[in-house]
């Protein structure tokens, strides 16, 4: 994965930090876990983008580049650029951004209110709790 550009949700920034393995299929899951393994060795300069990146290439529910739930999910990506004062296309370490996602969103419990209806919000809930201790 050297020397790839790494185009990365901005609302995947929420997604990577509560990551415990679970996901759409055991695909996805495996190559989730293999990009959150990569950035967090590597520190890779990410591109922080509203539209289908590195992660959603392995998702069930992506169809021709484009999500099925497309609105919602642009919906959060706007939401994390804006609490992250930062704009679609923004180039940074991926550990500056994932601190950005924590001080602005994580830390401030503000991660509901962007994305608490998403079928995986409980697993974030659960450990949003110990993550502001």
């Amino acid at each position: 994965m050297k020397n790839v550009e790494i185009k990365l949700r901005a609302h995947h920034g929420m997604c990577l930090a509560f990551f415990e393995g679970k996901g759409y299929s055991a695909g996805f899951t495996a190559h989730m876990a293999q990009i959150l393994e990569y950035l967090e060795q590597e520190n890779p300069t990410v591109t922080v983008v509203a539209e289908a990146d590195c992660i959603c290439a392995a998702c069930p529910h992506l169809a021709n580049g484009i999500c099925e739930s497309a609105d919602l999910v642009q919906s959060y990506d706007r939401q994390v650029l804006s609490l992250c004062d930062m704009e679609e296309h923004s180039v940074l370490p991926w550990r500056e951004f994932a601190a950005r996602v924590a001080e602005y969103i994580l830390s401030q419990g503000k991660r509901s209110e962007i994305c608490g209806g998403c079928q995986w919000s409980s697993i974030c809930k659960e450990k949003e709790a110990l993550y502001r201790l």
